[in-house]
């Protein structure tokens, strides 16, 4: 990806993009969609967020259409593999990437160069939700509040470590990094299951991770929360002040999901789909989803959410050039 393009630039694309597909309505052939399987594409292993969520709403789809829906996981490279994949795909509406902010917002800002482009190479169709993330530690660790972290970290500096399986999931622990001062090593897994895995066998000290990963082994008495990423209290877990109360002023990191087919996907197929999968957020198993993970169910139009990632590349952006994070 040519890195020269302002993100101001990028949004002026991705909307003129947008428009000149409405114009050619008429060369698309969206009847009958979807006429076989779709296939979504998923960035991160089983069991993460987002495959739950993209399961939940495949199983809508196939009610709604009696097409199979195929959930194909994808995790590696921060989400590249799976984003480079649907880019090349043909753009027919039948295979959708279920993302989030990793590959269409912080990626561009963590890698030197991409194997895709988050603007250029996709058709956006609808936000799917937005999440918050919760910082965990192993339940017989010695430490019982953020600031009894924060105290260990000072005392013996680079000895703790933090595991993220996703850019959201390290996010969060460098703006932590950040904000406190602690020098906590950071290592990177594939997906934030994986992490949870090590976590628990004592391979690593402490992640922040989405919630819907974490809040089974939280409620099982296996992981012990100290905090939850966003500014308001999670309902899920509503004894866990937030990261900012519990002592660092400011903090605030969530994230969110999104679908996205390749670029030159017919617009009639493109509403179609939008149609589907926001009705799809309304079935019982996307609900029960987002009741589980304290996720809240966001659609939007295309052109919204063109609007929505630019804003968010920025912020993005500026998160990471705060963290100190020079692009691998």
């Amino acid at each position: 990806m040519s890195r020269k393009f302002s993100i101001t630039r990028r949004h002026t694309l991705m909307t003129l993009a947008l428009a000149c597909a409405g114009m050619a309505q008429g060369t698309g052939h969206a009847q009958g969609y979807p006429d076989k399987a779709l296939t979504f594409i998923v960035p991160f292993a089983a069991g993460s967020a987002t495959d739950q969520l993209a399961r939940a709403l495949g199983q809508s789809i196939t009610q709604q259409t009696g097409q199979a829906v195929v959930v194909d996981n994808k995790a590696g490279a921060s989400g590249m593999l799976a984003a480079q994949h649907v880019a090349k795909a043909v753009p027919d509406g039948h295979t959708v990437l279920i993302t989030t902010n990793t590959t269409h917002a912080a990626n561009e800002h963590l890698f030197k160069k991409l194997s895709y482009d988050p603007v250029k190479d996709f058709s956006p169709i609808t936000g799917l939700g937005k999440g918050g993330q919760v910082l965990v530690v192993r339940t017989q660790a010695p430490y019982g509040s953020v600031m009894d972290l924060i105290a260990a970290v000072k005392k013996e500096p680079g000895k703790l470590s933090f595991g993220s399986g996703s850019s959201s999931s390290r996010m969060a622990g460098e703006m932590f990094k950040q904000l406190t001062g602690a020098d906590i090593l950071h290592v990177p897994y594939k997906s934030n299951p994986s992490a949870v895995t090590d976590l628990l066998a004592g391979q690593i000290d402490l992640m922040i991770t989405d919630t819907a990963t974490g809040l089974p082994q939280i409620q099982a008495g296996k992981l012990k929360a100290l905090g939850v990423s966003t500014t308001q209290r999670s309902t899920l877990l509503p004894e866990v002040p937030t990261i900012a109360e519990a002592g660092v002023p400011g903090y605030d990191m969530g994230y969110w999901f999104a679908a996205y087919t390749p670029a030159g996907t017919p617009p009639q197929v493109s509403q179609q789909l939008r149609a589907l999968l926001v009705k799809a957020t309304q079935s019982p198993a996307a609900q029960a989803f987002f009741t589980r993970s304290g996720v809240m169910a966001w659609t939007s139009t295309p052109e919204e959410l063109a609007q929505f990632q630019a804003e968010e590349t920025a912020k993005w952006g500026q998160v990471i050039r705060a963290a100190g994070i020079a692009p691998e």
